[in-house]
């Protein structure tokens, strides 16, 4: 006998022992994930950290950049473009005001809300041992009433409007921003509160919204980057998506990179409210609140306005009074309780055909008050919203067949009760889970709108709070119910429990506890209090890092009071800004060797599509 005709008979021999072992498997019960078949790619070089591009799209921000790259490009994420025909009317997407607000219970919720943050304020005594003495706010504004600005330059030196004189079809970033209302351009911000905008209005829809997403991508590449649209084929890109997320407008980004913008290679990592334990999000403690950095710019301004803000023409509809409102949080608020007392401060105005103003504007406890309302979200005074989101399980896609609802009707019946069972502990829990913080007190806190996050690393556990958190899907931390109870039952039990808890708006402080609280073992929620990051721009207030300290040992539960031997909230980690921490955890994830196999290459898209999702992405599907 040849040797090759020897080869061949050890091979048959081989591929028999396979069949009779999937026979065996398949008589015990045992499943295999379903995976679709790989596509061969060509053979290459491994690609190099420059070759990667990091791409963080944020409600008011976008970062992106080289892997390589020390600090990501900044800019606005908004776009402004020209009318398609003469006479067509403006519009113009909101920055601060939004839904819910207009209706006959917001001033009084706000009114409440403020009550419970006084009352919080007060009850908190400052490093000396004494109570802060409140401050009125007629205290404020009759010093206030009577400013008058200063001009402080020519007309030589006035910001000016974009220069529109040539027609672009777009414009973006800060250019967007201060074109002038008179052109014919409407203002888009394609994303806000961490999902795609998708609207009824003009710019809305979601074709229109991935264009804009596209357009402003490619600008900065082409500009910024210096990066050719054509050689994009040979760069790959990493992704970054909230954890709670719209699987739709995920898929249609991805398709967009790949197939419209021509990236070789996709990656996704994630950000938001969740606890991760070596690398692995729980899926049960995953959190989205519907407010952020937007809703405490605006009740920082309601608060400025009782306390008689000088710069009277202040508009909320008006971009660049945004912009300026924005600036003065970031620069006045703080949540020092050891500051107190009336306080004198000046700012400036500089807007386009206006001479630059300078302003006086004594202010009090305003200062404080406006970023406590990410503890006590009814500040906001934002009425009939939904407030809070889980993730929900996914509805199914006709391009994934194999999907979870696959896996979860060719499951045993035994395994579907005891995951079942495991999964209703986060409603059943006493004291804690979802009826826990829905019995509560009565002033429950709120999370917000920003991209911006708590996470820790201590012992590869970290409880992680994303700081922009938008109107995202969620899923009922009940699981799938008991396998004996009719659908249409478990169904309307799920529902009503999920629009109870959707109704509520969590402080930054419940949600991280009732976050840890869903997670499965005691062990594992002792790592999670042990250390929690902040990371992102939403909670930069100077005091934050002791007042949120403050808040979750007072609020976690005494038995782990007595288990957790340090909590530790880390808001600055190695003294990097926290804005760009989720930016450069991107880039340090596209150079390591273990992302090589999450790479979801532009040809295995095309064959299998959102499957590929499901198989690589580096969180559950």
């Amino acid at each position: 006998m040849t040797q090759a005709e020897k080869e061949q008979d050890s091979g048959k021999e081989k591929e028999k022992e396979r069949d009779k072992e999937k026979e065996k498997e398949q008589q015990r019960g045992v499943k295999r994930p379903i995976a679709p078949p790989a596509i061969p790619d060509p053979l290459q070089e491994q690609i190099q950290s420059n070759f990667i591009v990091v791409i963080n799209p944020g409600s008011r921000t976008l970062r992106i950049g080289r892997a390589t790259d020390t600090l990501p490009v900044t800019l606005p994420h908004v776009i402004a473009r020209r009318h398609k025909q003469t006479g067509q009317p403006r519009y113009e997407d909101a920055w601060l005001l939004r839904d819910g607000l207009n209706k006959a219970e917001s001033n009084e919720q706000r009114q409440n809300g403020l009550k419970m943050v006084d009352q919080a304020i007060w009850s908190k005594k400052m490093s000396n041992g004494v109570r802060r003495t409140p401050v009125s706010a007629e205290q404020a504004r009759a010093y206030n009433c009577q400013i008058r600005p200063a001009v402080l330059d020519s007309c030589s030196s006035r910001v000016k409007w974009t220069n529109t004189a040539h027609q672009p079809p777009h414009l973006v970033g800060e250019e967007a921003l201060y074109v002038n209302p008179s052109d014919c351009y409407n203002i888009h911000w394609p994303i806000v509160r961490g999902q795609l905008n998708v609207h009824a209005s003009p710019g809305g829809s979601l074709t229109a919204v991935l264009a804009d997403l596209e357009t402003i991508w490619s600008h900065v590449i082409q500009k910024q980057l210096e990066i050719p649209l054509k050689d994009l084929k040979y760069y790959r890109c990493i992704l970054l998506v909230p954890d709670i997320y719209n699987r739709q407008h995920i898929k249609e980004v991805v398709n967009m990179l790949l197939l419209n913008m021509g990236f070789s290679d996709v990656g996704d990592q994630k950000t938001s409210l969740c606890c991760v334990e070596d690398g692995v999000s729980h899926r049960n403690s995953r959190l989205c609140l519907a407010y952020g950095g937007s809703d405490v710019t605006r009740t920082f301004f309601w608060l400025l306005q009782r306390a008689g803000f000088p710069y009277r023409d202040c508009q909320l509809s008006s971009r660049l009074d945004c912009q300026l409102l924005q600036h003065l949080k970031e620069t006045f608020c703080h949540l020092n309780q050891d500051i107190s007392g009336l306080q004198d401060h000046e700012f400036q105005t500089r807007f386009p055909e206006a001479p630059a103003l300078l302003y006086q504007v004594r202010l009090g406890d305003e200062k404080l008050q406006a970023p406590m309302g990410l503890f006590y979200p009814t500040t906001f005074g934002i009425v009939g919203q939904k407030m809070t989101s889980l993730q929900y399980r996914s509805q199914g896609d006709s391009e994934d067949p194999h999907d979870e609802h696959y896996l979860l009707a060719t499951q045993s019946k035994q395994d579907q009760s005891s995951k079942s069972a495991a999964d209703r502990k986060g409603i059943s829990r006493p004291g804690g889970g979802l009826d826990g913080e829905m019995s509560g007190q009565g002033g429950i806190g709120e999370l917000s709108d920003l991209t911006r996050g708590c996470g820790s690393s201590g012992g590869g556990a970290a409880i992680k709070v994303e700081m922009e958190f938008g109107p995202a899907q969620g899923e009922c931390l009940m699981g799938s119910g008991e396998v004996e109870e009719p659908l249409s039952a478990h169904l309307s039990r799920k529902t009503a429990i999920m629009s109870q808890f959707e109704s509520k708006a969590l402080g930054l402080d419940k949600a991280i506890l009732h976050s840890i609280d869903c997670c499965g073992s005691d062990e594992t929620k002792r790592k999670m209090y042990s250390s929690i990051l902040v990371v992102g721009g939403g909670l930069m207030f100077h005091g934050a890092q002791e007042f949120l300290l403050h808040r979750i040992i007072n609020k976690m539960p005494p038995s782990f009071r007595r288990l957790v031997d340090n909590v530790e909230v880390i808001t600055r980690p190695k003294d990097m800004d926290p804005q760009l921490i989720s930016w450069k955890g991107g880039a340090v994830l596209a150079c390591l060797d273990t992302t090589q196999e999450m790479w979801i290459h532009q040809r295995e898209w095309q064959r299998f599509g959102v499957r590929m999702l499901r198989e690589r992405a580096a969180f559950v599907w």
